[in-house]
């Protein structure tokens, strides 16, 4: 069973935020709530807060599906911060001028799953037709042993009128 939790436009920038979802990634949400809740970084607080509405929503999932639930035995098996919306401002500056202000917004999304749950991203799709790809391949092996063909009497020639 896997939740997610989202927390959309948080005044904080991205960079500064994955500094602190690094340390949690792949981690035991009693692991991962404690670094955040020692943590001396203001984007913990943010993080903390959203794994917390995961483990929230974990526990709300078992028991709409009447399964037990275990808080502890719960990883985080997908954490990431995404850059969200820039707010742009402008103060004065000297002869009239403006700076511009880039205020950064972010997103942050965290995903909590059961012991059992793999950790490995979805299969890939799958691949195309190799017949269809070997096909282009040699219309194009023609088309250069033609072009070699037409240059060698052409080396032939300069080979004489050098002599």
């Amino acid at each position: 069973m896997e939740s997610r939790a989202m927390q959309r436009g948080v005044r904080q920038s991205a960079r500064k935020m994955r500094l602190v979802i690094d340390l949690i990634r792949g981690r035991a949400v009693p692991e991962a709530d404690a670094i955040l809740r020692f943590s001396k970084k203001r984007a913990a607080r943010q993080i903390h807060k959203v794994l917390k509405s995961a483990v929230a929503n974990a526990q709300q999932a078992a028991q709409r599906q009447n399964t037990p639930f275990d808080a502890d035995a719960l990883r985080v098996s997908y954490a990431v911060v995404n850059e969200g919306q820039t707010l742009k401002r402008f103060t004065a500056a000297a002869m009239g001028r403006g700076t511009p202000i880039l205020k950064r917004t972010s997103h942050v999304e965290i995903r909590v799953a059961g012991a059992a749950a793999p950790l490995a991203p979805p299969p890939a799709a799958s691949k195309p037709d190799v017949k269809e790809a070997k096909k282009p391949r040699a219309a194009a092996k023609k088309t250069t042993a033609t072009k070699a063909k037409k240059k060698a009497p052409r080396a032939a020639k300069k080979k004489k009128a050098s002599k």
